[in-house]
């Protein structure tokens, strides 16, 4: 819990002011309690972590249970209106932003997006659904995401348009200008 928590700090630029630390702090002592073997003393760390769970949601405007599986480098970068289902799931260096929600499509199937490595979010966005996001994914400000999305991709608009990325390959130097040539590759 406590190498979590520090590399949590350094996510987080080393500000302990950060909402987006604070709830990670009461995330990784709720996964840290489901390990206590003696059921009363797990039972009493589970009834102080709900407290923290539901005072850092009042506080912070975000909810981010413990059943959800975060990676490495997971970071909240604003606070507020922050909802995600305890059903999804995230890889490593993923952001989020203010007013994002990452839950359900309809509440009769119990199934939330999975979301791979170095996926940004940006604010507002509404991912829904038993949908999977792939690796090196940027998600647009106030997009709607009901399908799947593939590696190297941008999700923007309602309901999202999926565009691939385009990859800037450097060719060299140009005829002594110091320049960089560049040309675009779509992968």
């Amino acid at each position: 819990m406590f190498n979590n928590i520090r590399q949590d700090l350094q996510t987080h630029q080393g500000n302990w002011g950060c909402q987006g630390f604070w709830v990670m702090v009461v995330y990784r002592f709720g996964r840290w309690r489901y390990g206590l073997k003696p059921p009363v003393v797990r039972k009493f760390f589970s009834v102080v972590y709900k407290f923290c769970f539901k005072l850092i949601q009042i506080v912070t405007g975000i909810e981010l249970p413990c059943e959800v599986p975060v990676g490495r480098n997971f970071r909240i970068d604003h606070f507020g209106d922050i909802i995600i289902s305890g059903y999804a799931s995230f890889g490593d260096d993923c952001i989020l932003r203010n007013g994002v929600t990452v839950g359900l499509k309809n509440v009769e199937v119990k199934a939330a997006p999975r979301l791979g490595n170095r996926v940004s979010i940006g604010a507002g966005a509404k991912i829904l659904g038993p949908i999977t996001v792939g690796d090196d994914v940027e998600i647009g400000a106030n997009s709607v995401v009901i399908c799947n999305v593939p590696d190297h991709s941008i999700a923007v608009g309602i309901p999202a348009r999926i565009i691939l990325k385009k990859r800037r390959v450097n060719c060299g130097e140009s005829h002594g200008e110091g320049q960089n040539k560049t040309r675009e590759t779509q992968k």
